[in-house]
């Protein structure tokens, strides 16, 4: 009878900690995703690694790459999250009918409704929770949050997405750019312009209009996915980006925006499983669809 392996007590924390750096592969920009420090999150990816008995990263001097070992774990990695957080959110159910958890994104106000579902609600545990911009989907079906308020495009199966508003898009550039002092521009006055890139290809095609309407291609900026990464590369001259009308709030003093004319506005979307028949998630619904009409100035005008 061949002997039973030992059992392995992974840690849920480290594992996570692991998807973080294999989605981002430079371990800064997953310390920064993670809130934590990037020595500690070297330390947390070390243990883990001990943990499994194989090594899963290799750092590089152009960020970090994924042994075949790395590769291997990845998927399954991703399963086991997303299985524990369907066991702890079923469990939760079980336990506590009347919770619910509101996922929102930069410049996104959700405040009016989430306040309209506590006062017709006084009984439940209503929570928010903010999110990266491009972690709505993974937070909803990893059971992080029961419903999400941001912004299209991302990928949409197995969710039930409501556009809630439109907002325009605007150009973000230095404040000493030749564009900056303009009313409006178009895409054809940024025909020369390096873009901004991201690592999603849907978020690029409408971010950075790609390809534009004539076929042509967005002239390619610097790679970054950080806001205040992207941030530093349009002030320091290096790129300009396509940004939500909201992003001008609270932008720094080296920054502008500049409306953007003839191209399709931002959508601003409530998300929830397809699946989820919550009775709070229909209440919250409701109360986005009357409370959250507008980008936050006219929302924040709105209720006064």
């Amino acid at each position: 009878m061949a002997d039973t392996p030992p059992p392995v007590d992974l840690d849920l924390r480290l594992v996570r900690y692991f998807t973080v750096v294999a989605e981002y592969r430079h371990f800064r920009r997953a310390a920064e995703a993670l809130h934590i420090t990037q020595p500690s999150l070297s330390r947390q990816i070390r243990q883990l690694e001990r943990q499994l008995g194989a090594r899963l990263i290799d750092r590089t001097p152009q960020g970090s790459k994924l042994t075949e070992a790395g590769e291997v774990f990845l998927p399954r990695a991703k399963a086991l999250l997303r299985s524990a957080a369907q066991a702890a959110a079923h469990t939760r159910a079980a336990a506590e009918p009347s919770r619910i958890t509101i996922g929102y994104i930069m410049n996104v106000i959700v405040t009016p409704a989430v306040r309209e579902l506590r006062h017709r609600n006084p009984d439940a545990d209503v929570r928010t929770l903010h999110l990266t911009w491009n972690d709505a989907r993974a937070a909803l079906l990893d059971h992080r949050v029961d419903a999400a308020v941001t912004r299209l495009p991302f990928p949409t199966g197995d969710l039930q997405v409501t556009v809630l508003y439109d907002e325009p898009r605007v150009l973000v550039v230095p404040v000493d750019h030749p564009l900056a002092g303009k009313e409006s521009v178009t895409v054809a006055d940024i025909a020369d312009e390096p873009l901004i890139r991201g690592a999603d290809p849907v978020w690029n095609a409408f971010w950075r209009i790609d390809p534009r309407p004539d076929g042509s291609r967005a002239p390619d900026g610097p790679l970054a996915e950080g806001v205040e990464d992207k941030l530093e590369l349009i002030a320091s001259g290096q790129a300009v980006t396509i940004a939500p009308g909201a992003y001008g709030q609270g932008l720094r003093p080296d920054l502008v925006t500049v409306p953007l004319r003839g191209v399709e506005p931002s959508h601003v979307v409530l998300a929830t499983r397809a699946d989820d028949n919550s009775r709070l998630v229909a209440a919250f619904r409701k109360c986005a669809r009357v409370h959250l009409t507008g980008p936050p100035s006219a929302a924040s005008t709105a209720t006064r």
